[in-house]
């Protein structure tokens, strides 16, 4: 058995979708079939989003997708105003970005290890395996240490998730996390400067959930900090009020999904007539037919009256061969060189503050 040196001696590279210009290969593929062709058709929409200059755009994220590489992909989606707002699990968030926007880092994994080979020599060595990466138990433990100490610090009271993760950026600006001061990037701190909130519906699944259960549980019968996911899902309706026309990127399903394509079935309830989302793009290699949110289509979406169905695109591919390519393609395009940034983080501050007053 490899000592853990020797395992976690190998970092997974983030993809520079900068440094590779994919348009003259997306645009071949248009012409081609299967999944080469929905995935031209899904850049082609992406781009047309972004230079719908009154189009709110959401990132929607779930599955493994920092560790698996994507991570400085999504801040140069942030950095160059492609997205306003992201939904995603709270392991993308915490246990991946804030992870390494600390200082640590994802391991390649041999493939000997993909399919459970040698995976209880790992958990003596305190290596998780996420299928062909690896990461520091040890380092994880630190990560869980530094949201409880993050959440000490809140008040007292429910927060929106929203709310709590601009506060983890505001640490990695205060303790200089930073590019600035020769740290990595990342997606919180990116999202946190440039005013793009992060939503994290089930925040309580990823290392902020073992922060909340270390101060809760010093906290009995006293004043504590809690999640407040309605909150989320009003501030998240508020932003597609304020701005009617609104499309999705959607890596993987699941709770991000379905809460970013339910914001305007909440618009409706409020007495709102929002208009559906006018573009769409789902990148997922889920089964349609069992009904579940991962490969439900947005076409199946638009009996719901959530997704428009002139502008969307399925993609049935895996999301690190996918999404490069989408992304890639809007990126040397241009196709946000017309956008500011609609800088919704202020604007949910702004209505904290008036709601307080």
């Amino acid at each position: 058995m490899p000592t853990k040196k020797e395992l976690l001696s190998t970092p997974v590279q983030h993809i520079d979708i900068a440094q590779h210009n994919v348009v003259a290969l997306v645009d071949a593929m248009a012409s081609m079939a299967y999944s080469s062709r929905d995935t031209a058709r899904a850049a082609s929409i992406y781009e047309r989003m972004l230079r719908d200059t009154d189009c709110g755009v959401i990132l929607c994220l779930a599955g493994s997708l920092i560790s698996a590489g994507l991570q400085k992909l999504i801040v140069d989606l942030v950095r160059n105003n492609m997205v306003d707002a992201i939904v995603s699990t709270g392991a993308n968030i915490v246990d991946q970005d804030f992870f390494e926007a600390l200082g640590f880092r994802h391991y390649i994994a041999g493939d000997e290890y993909k399919y459970g080979n040698g995976d209880s020599e790992l958990r003596e060595l305190m290596i998780d395996r996420i299928y062909d990466t690896f990461i520091d138990e040890e380092e994880l433990r630190i990560c869980d240490e530094t949201t409880e100490r993050i959440i000490n610090s809140l008040e007292p009271r429910p927060h929106s998730s929203r709310e709590i993760v601009r506060e983890f950026g505001a640490y990695l600006k205060a303790n200089g996390r930073t590019p600035e001061k020769g740290c990595n990037d990342s997606i919180i701190l990116a999202a946190y400067e440039k005013e793009v909130p992060i939503f994290c519906p089930a925040f309580s699944d990823c290392s902020a959930g073992f922060g909340f259960v270390v101060h809760q549980h010093a906290r009995q019968g006293k004043a504590m900090v809690s999640i407040d996911s309605a909150k989320d899902f009003y501030e998240l309706t508020q932003l597609k009020i304020a701005n009617p026309t609104t499309g999705l990127l959607m890596v993987g399903g699941g709770v991000p999904k379905n809460f970013a394509q339910d914001i305007v079935v909440a618009a409706e309830v409020l007495g709102v007539d929002a208009p559906m989302h006018k573009y769409a793009i789902q990148i997922t290699v889920a089964d349609v037919r069992d009904g579940a949110l991962s490969g439900s289509t947005l076409k199946e979406a638009s009996s719901w009256g959530k997704v428009d169905t002139v502008f969307e695109q399925m993609v049935y591919a895996e999301a690190t061969l996918a999404l490069p390519l989408v992304a890639g393609y809007a990126l040397h395009k241009r196709a946000a060189a017309g956008r500011a940034g609609k800088q919704w983080g202020r604007v949910l501050e702004r209505r904290a503050e008036i709601v307080a007053d």
